[in-house]
């Protein structure tokens, strides 16, 4: 069913000299039944972690049966017209399930010798593709040294396969056990797989085969790329880097590198909010920052000229005001930013992995030339009755969920964040989170031993499962020491202490406390006469309907 698509790819690509290959995969025991209604394949009968389900240990009618497939996919991208096809053996792949002692635990041939199963897919995958890049994207570290693959291991491992008939290798990481590990978030430093990836490229050059070997782990910087890529005195670390984030961040990032103006490339935080398909509330792949990626042929084009030039107040200079005035000013409106505070960015300034992205908002206003007036508040710009006013204002703390003693500190986070107040030196500190998201998850982090963090659901920071960052988080927490209160309430905060109530049993128990930090809900500023109200002015959500609601308000002008 893919050829179809494929063949419309390549028709798009091949006029700009791209290479088009194809992904081919087979999810083996990671994959779900739920939509095939048949038993999972696997090398042996080790439970999918999320799932739990027992796979179907493959009999040697089955090994043929999925080798033959490889081949008959391939034909299939050889018809269509690809340059290519790339067999996975990284995460969520069976052919890494066989390579694997983490999960392939069987006494045949393709046991005593693990290898044997991913060579039999490259010279089957090879015959099929005799004019063809046949390349292997392979786990080099599955972060399980009791039995995984390891880093030591994964040169020689890359080496023999190699020799089977490759033309590159892409070296990644993750297991069956590491699933968050493959793409991490900005909690993970960038470039995690380099010296793996060093390792693999010397292994395969010493035996002759000069094959490319590519680099993939959180490469979002091109500068980065650039020192991996080697030249002037440093060493080469690979021959070609894949930025997959980098570039739905930034569809024009080669052609920015292209222009010398790498300065204006829209930066990847690595927050994974939106560029990961998690379940079906996210079908489609696109950034926070860029949401037409993803949709490109769905959403005008935003940068259009406006064929009346207008003047255009923003009020509130947050991601939703900078975007807001970044497109008007592109599409050739007169655009003047008044910010109440003495800094650009908001909250995202302050809070989170997104600073950066405001600096990158701040640098494209300096190019256009915007008029930016810090401590500022819009009611107090001059405007006549033609100019177009958009309220991008932000949000304000909601209404408290307890009862709570006027004597008892209970500090904003957004006060906390923007440093207009601090929590006391010493004595625990709860962290009330009826959230479940990041914000709350990363204060107490930094807390540590004193924090108490108190959430209503099953699991601390319940919704970063969407972002890949939940069993990663709680186990920062547990490694900072920070006390989690599950399944509770907090009912009211008192000088010195709080009630907290729990949300089955409705048991109440009180404990003590220096301070209260409310990482809760918020809720729009008022509106101020006609504005177009954006983002947390409409409702207080994420970077992503900020960006997204700039767009269409400064289009529609």
């Amino acid at each position: 069913r893919c050829a179809p698509g494929w063949a419309d790819i390549v028709a798009a690509c091949r006029p700009h000299g791209s290479l088009v290959i194809a992904s081919l995969d087979h999810a083996g025991g990671q994959g779900s039944s739920a939509y095939s209604q048949a038993p999972l394949w696997a090398p042996s009968r080790v439970p999918e972690v999320n799932s739990r389900e027992v796979p179907k240990w493959m009999e040697a009618d089955d090994i043929t049966a999925v080798v033959d497939g490889f081949a008959h996919a391939t034909k299939l991208a050889v018809e269509a017209d690809l340059d290519g096809v790339e067999i996975n053996a990284g995460q969520h792949s069976l052919v890494r399930q066989f390579l694997s002692g983490l999960t392939n635990q069987r006494d045949d041939a393709w046991g005593q010798d693990r290898m044997l199963f991913a060579r039999q897919v490259i010279e089957a995958v090879r015959s099929s593709a005799t004019d063809r890049v046949v390349g292997l994207r392979l786990s080099c570290d599955e972060l399980a040294p009791w039995a995984g693959i390891t880093p030591e291991m994964a040169p020689a491992i890359a080496a023999e396969l190699v020799s089977a008939g490759l033309d590159y290798v892409v070296v990644t990481r993750g297991s069956i056990y590491t699933v968050e590990k493959t793409r991490p978030d900005f909690h993970e430093p960038t470039g995690f797989n380099v010296e793996v990836c060093r390792a693999v490229r010397d292994a395969v050059h010493d035996t002759s085969a000069q094959v490319p070997i590519v680099l993939q782990g959180s490469i979002v910087e091109v500068g980065q790329a650039e020192w991996a890529l080697g030249g002037y005195d440093d060493p080469a670390r690979c021959d070609a880097v894949e930025m997959t984030r980098a570039q739905i961040a930034d569809p024009d990032l080669v052609a920015k590198i292209a222009a010398d103006s790498v300065d204006r490339i829209r930066p990847c935080t690595r927050c994974n909010q939106t560029c990961q398909v998690r379940d079906a509330r996210n079908p489609i792949v696109t950034c926070i920052a860029e949401p037409t990626s993803g949709r490109e042929t769905e959403d005008p084009d935003w940068y259009v000229p406006a064929v009346h030039p207008r003047d255009v107040l923003v009020m509130g200079g947050g991601p939703a005001g900078l975007e807001a005035g970044r497109v008007a000013a592109l599409r050739g409106h007169r655009v003047t930013i008044a910010e109440r505070g003495e800094h650009l960015g908001g909250l995202a300034r302050v809070a989170g992995p997104n600073a950066p992205l405001v600096e990158w908002w701040e640098r494209e206003h300096d190019v256009l030339g915007t008029d930016i007036r810090l401590g500022t508040p819009g009611e107090a710009v001059d405007v006549d009755e033609r100019t177009i006013v958009i309220q991008a204002t932000g949000s304000d703390a909601g209404p408290h969920p307890y009862a709570l003693d006027p004597a008892a500190d209970v500090v904003d986070v957004a006060d906390l964040r923007r440093g207009t107040t601090a929590v006391p030196d010493e004595g625990t500190i709860v962290i009330f989170d009826p959230i479940g998201g990041p914000i709350a998850v990363a204060v107490a982090e930094e807390l540590g031993p004193r924090a108490v963090l108190v959430t209503q659901d099953n699991i601390a920071g319940n919704e970063l499962a969407r972002t890949g960052d939940l069993a990663p988080a709680n186990t920062r927490l547990a490694q900072r020491g920070v006390t989690i209160e599950r399944r509770t309430l907090l009912r009211e905060v008192r000088s010195g202490e709080v009630e907290l109530e729990d949300r089955y049993s409705g048991e109440r128990r009180t404990i003590a406390c220096a301070a209260v930090v409310d990482c809760g809900f918020r809720v729009p500023t008022s509106p101020v006469g006609e504005a177009v109200q954006i983002g947390d002015a409409v409702a207080p959500r994420t970077i992503h309907e900020a960006v997204l609601e700039a767009r269409r308000a400064a289009h529609a002008i």
